[in-house]
């Protein structure tokens, strides 16, 4: 699968904020498009264990299709035949192609996020902020790693998915606030420097925790130890936020549920 290049998002309109990916036209070669056959009728989804069983199978089988054959060239049959189901079945579930990639898009998105809520914000963590930090990013890559193919498709098409990347900003936007609030817990307990802004520290660390993955797994760009990029990660982190040395043990504010 070729490999387009990644998609950034912007800062602008005033320090410290950050605001959604313009509405720029993107061309397109050919049409994508591939909604139920029948515009009428609505899916009405899972409405029992069986349902929802089958839905999450549904998701399962287009991560993989999508992985295999890009968003493109996937094809709505292709999913229900790997998820073991007719071809009208699908549509029992979800409106089009469109709408099931969102949502392989969205729980991938999860996953990759998970180190934020299960070790930096871990209100229960006797860690230091140092340990946290590498932990968190340790999981991360690993994550990303393992996650590799399908990113390489998701970033491809949120070039030409608005609702996909406004979903995908969106969440984006919630795990940046949060780590804004953990920067200036460090600073209330005089950790870091206090000169940042917590807000535009958080969107310059965030991007590098999946632009650098990108180049890395997806892209090729690079390659080294997988050790040593955590380390040397983890180092760019602490370095950028001025953490002081003396805290990177467990002493810290770890009562406080952030860094």
């Amino acid at each position: 699968m070729e490999r387009e290049p990644h998609v950034t998002q912007r800062l602008g309109n005033g320090e410290g904020t950050l605001t959604p990916p313009s509405n720029e036209p993107v061309p397109r070669q050919r049409d994508v498009s591939s909604t139920r056959p029948i515009a009428s009728e609505k899916p009405s989804g899972p409405r029992s264990r069986k349902g929802a069983e089958t839905r999450a199978r549904l998701v399962t089988a287009a991560k993989e299709i999508f992985e295999n054959d890009g968003f493109l060239d996937a094809r709505i049959s292709d999913i229900a035949e790997r998820a073991g189901l007719s071809h009208g079945s699908f549509y029992h579930y979800f409106e089009s192609k469109e709408e099931v990639f969102r949502e392989v898009a969205a729980e991938v998105d999860e996953r990759l996020s998970a180190p934020l809520e299960k070790v930096i914000l871990d209100p229960t963590s006797a860690a230091g902020p140092y340990e946290r930090i590498h932990e968190a990013i340790k999981l991360h890559l690993q994550s990303y790693r393992d996650e590799a193919r399908i990113m390489g498709v998701i970033e491809q098409v949120a070039r030409f998915d608005q609702q996909a990347n406004a979903s995908r900003f969106e969440r984006h936007r919630k795990y940046l606030a949060e780590i804004a609030d953990s920067i200036r817990s460090l600073q209330r307990h005089g950790l870091i420097d206090d000169r940042l802004d917590p807000a535009i520290a958080a969107a310059g660390l965030g991007s590098m925790t999946y632009r650098f993955p990108e180049m890395w797994f997806v892209q090729g760009l690079f390659d080294c130890d997988f050790d040593k990029g955590v380390e040397q990660l983890t180092l760019l982190f602490v370095r950028a936020l001025g953490l002081r040395e003396g805290s990177w043990g467990t002493a810290g504010p770890s009562a406080t549920g952030q860094l």
